[in-house]
């Protein structure tokens, strides 16, 4: 007869609602079963309620399915929520509570992650104080912090001498970040599309750790909004102040996370797009009309390798079109984004096969994480299964994922950088 393991029922019903499922939704995951007698949410019912215990085996099933440890369930009582850090989101109580369970549970993730690196590269002897971190306040100026980040970034004049388009930007945007000691990652679900978080959820996080600060930036964003999210989450860091981020657009300014936001706006606005961008009003903005207007933005855009909305933010903010038109373009522009967000989604399910898993995850995890790991696997510091925590794949993709940052030019220019 199998063992019936003795927790609290209440202990259950906190794990499966931090998870963001309702009972329907953990009953059909778990495989309950319908009976005669009882359908399977009945049966979820009885075991939160302690009208029966679940078996060991089912226990696992439950830890595995509410990704929680096993030894979670067998706390007295459900704990207190843990803190996302600051929440800057002026939207976090109107996104479902399904999807906050399911970002917590990825900051959840990410923390742990991210306190084995600290403990990985203190063993390294590499856990050098990044003095940059909390080496800022509200109380600098704007433009010269963001000419603080623009120069340690070595970000140049002319964009595009980091490459043609927005993702080549990018990736050396995110590589002179790395080169500073913070590990950024691509991130927006739980391992699988079904727990996919859009940006209305967040768009980025920042962990301000001194020796091991970590930017998450939500990969299903687009692409062209992923530089500014990570310059912001990097002013986060400036300024000593973890938590996670929403759209720039719905700022509250009466409340301190808002005047935080605003101040990480500002700046990431000052450092991807200078006011040398436009000396005085251009002639083309004149008329005030929507096309006219767009046109510019999107003519700007292109040189300077930033998203349409962030050019349509600082022209308000400029005074050089009216609340009314911006409204406008960001409702166009948003509009655009989900039109093409849905193509996009429509045209990978009817192709076959798709990107390399191993490809996709460097580019999710980042080289500087990878080399980490790496180096300490090979010098035996490191076992496959931590390796694979870290990673957060499993530990029979770990050389093979290792395999593939071998073959790429990023490992060549870390060992040079080494």
């Amino acid at each position: 007869m199998p063992q019936e393991e003795h927790i609290n029922p209440a202990i259950l019903v906190w794990a499966r609602e931090s998870a963001g499922l309702n009972v329907d939704d953990a009953a059909v995951r778990l495989a309950l079963g319908n009976t005669k007698s009882q359908t399977r949410e009945q049966k979820l019912l009885e075991l939160e309620t302690g009208v029966r215990r679940p078996s060991r085996d089912l226990l696992g099933k439950i830890a595995k399915t509410y990704r929680r440890p096993l030894l979670t369930f067998y706390m007295a009582a459900p704990p207190k929520r843990a803190s996302r850090g600051e929440d800057f989101r002026s939207t976090g109580a109107e996104v479902s509570t399904r999807n906050n369970a399911l970002l917590d549970a990825l900051l959840r993730d990410i923390k742990a992650r991210q306190e084995m690196v600290r403990d990985i590269l203190q063993d390294l002897d590499e856990a050098t104080p990044k003095n940059f971190v909390a080496s800022s306040s509200l109380s600098e100026d704007a433009a010269s912090l963001a000419s603080r980040i623009s120069n340690v970034l070595h970000i140049p004049t002319q964009r595009t001498n980091w490459g043609k388009d927005y993702t080549a930007f990018f990736q050396k945007l995110r590589t002179e970040t790395e080169a500073l000691g913070v590990f950024v990652l691509l991130i927006g679900d739980l391992g699988s599309h079904h727990s996919a978080l859009n940006e209305d959820v967040f768009r980025g996080f920042a962990l301000a750790d001194s020796i091991a600060p970590f930017i998450v930036i939500n990969d299903h964003d687009a692409k062209t909004a992923r530089a500014f999210t990570l310059v912001h989450e990097l002013v986060h860091l400036y300024l000593g102040r973890s938590g996670v981020s929403g759209t720039p657009e719905s700022i509250r300014v009466n409340t301190e996370a808002g005047q935080v936001e605003q101040f990480c706006n500002e700046v990431a606005g000052l450092v991807l797009l200078p006011e040398s961008f436009a000396q005085s009003k251009p002639n083309s903005l004149a008329r005030g009309d929507q096309q006219s207007t767009a046109k510019y933005i999107e003519d700007v855009a292109r040189q300077w390798m930033v998203s349409e909305p962030l050019i349509a933010f600082r022209l308000r903010r400029l005074g050089w079109i009216s609340d009314s038109l911006y409204r406008n373009l960001s409702v166009y522009y948003t509009d655009r984004w989900i039109s093409a967000r849905e193509k996009t989604r429509i045209a990978n399910r009817e192709k076959e096969g798709g990107p390399n898993y191993y490809v996709l995850k460097q580019s999710r995890l980042g080289n500087f994480l990878i080399d980490v790991v790496q180096r300490n696997l090979r010098e035996n510091r490191l076992t496959h299964t931590r390796a694979a925590r870290v990673l957060g794949i499993h530990p029979s993709s770990v050389e093979q994922l290792l395999r593939q940052f071998q073959k790429s030019p990023a490992s060549i220019a870390h060992q040079g950088a080494r």
